[in-house]
């Protein structure tokens, strides 16, 4: 069968009605285009729909299954033109976000603000590496990630939103601890606890030893921020991490930035997303949001005062309490 949502908007019309004259007003269609859709939908089902006792016209049992349905048709419609609605002004809707695990210091910060504004959206959060973001970014598994600066060749689109310099961390009873100015050949025979080997963090840290003709060799290598922290404070050796992972531990004095020569490395968090991808009205709120925003809240819930020591890049940074 081939039925036709007309054909049911028809026929829910004249028997609601109860004539085919007024149903073709109500639908300003001429009575005999009326009674033409309900004799194909007829010959289509291959049973009467209505029956006439003198001027009055009465369903079928056919007609009555067929007036349930044609009743849910339009409900759902109607339902779904309400849904659309809200969509469109965006009091409801969904936005699938992955970020980078070091970023999960500080997006939800963004994320309460973002949904304090539409209370509507339902956000999916996923936390993975740098390989697992891309993976979902390839696969149009994610409407957009949070991540540093993406690789050529993925067909992908970074926007940066906000500094993430990273540092040098160590216990506060290292011997470098209250050193100032030190220079990164001190550092170089150092013993690192390190992030894996694709990860942003560490490909940054690598790339910034060689540029000083060094090489970061790696004492232990570890998959999280967290657990490079809680190593740190072991006294396991020194780390490099995102200035966001450590602010509780510098509050609480457990960790200490050494202040080394062109630290902290400057890199920038970005929104990231495929080229070319439509997106739905909240996604398209969140990435505008973030872009506007993102840095005036950080700021607002950062518990790290900075003070910049010297005039001219690359610079070094101390945190007071």
């Amino acid at each position: 069968m081939n039925i036709t949502l007309k054909q049911m908007k028809i026929l829910q019309s004249i028997i609601e009605h109860q004539s085919y004259t007024d149903a073709a007003k109500s639908l300003f269609m001429t009575q005999p285009a009326v009674s033409m859709q309900i004799k194909q939908l007829e010959q289509q089902i291959g049973l009467p729909l209505f029956e006439r006792s003198g001027k009055n016209i009465f369903p079928t049992e056919a007609g009555n299954e067929l007036y349930n349905y044609a009743k849910n048709i339009q409900q759902t419609l109607q339902e779904a033109s309400e849904i659309i609605e809200e969509l469109k002004g965006m009091k409801r809707g969904k936005l699938h976000l992955t970020m980078a695990s070091t970023a999960n210091y500080f997006a939800p910060q963004l994320i309460a603000a973002f949904h304090h504004q539409y209370p509507g959206a339902l956000v999916t959060l996923d936390v993975t590496n740098r390989p697992g973001l891309l993976q979902a970014l390839d696969n149009n598994d994610t409407d957009m990630a949070i991540m540093g600066k993406p690789p050529k060749g993925h067909d992908l689109l970074g926007t940066p939103f906000i500094d993430n310099p990273l540092v040098v961390i160590a216990y506060p009873d290292h011997p470098l601890a209250k050193q100032q100015n030190i220079q990164m050949s001190q550092i170089a025979n150092e013993s690192f606890i390190v992030r894996e080997s694709d990860s942003g963090t560490r490909m940054a840290a690598d790339r910034f030893f060689a540029e000083h003709q060094l090489e970061l060799i790696p004492g232990m290598v570890m998959n999280r921020s967290e657990a490079i922290k809680q190593a740190v404070m072991a006294e396991l050796g020194l780390g490099i991490v995102s200035l966001h992972t450590i602010e509780m531990e510098l509050a609480l004095k457990r960790l200490v930035v050494l202040d080394v020569e062109d630290f902290p490395i400057m890199r920038q968090w970005h929104i990231v997303h495929r080229k070319n991808k439509r997106f739905a009205a909240i996604p398209e709120a969140f990435k505008s949001f973030v872009l506007r925003h993102a840095e005036s809240i950080l700021n607002q819930t950062h518990i790290i005062e900075s003070r910049q020591i010297c005039s001219r890049p690359p610079c070094n940074y101390f945190w007071s309490f």
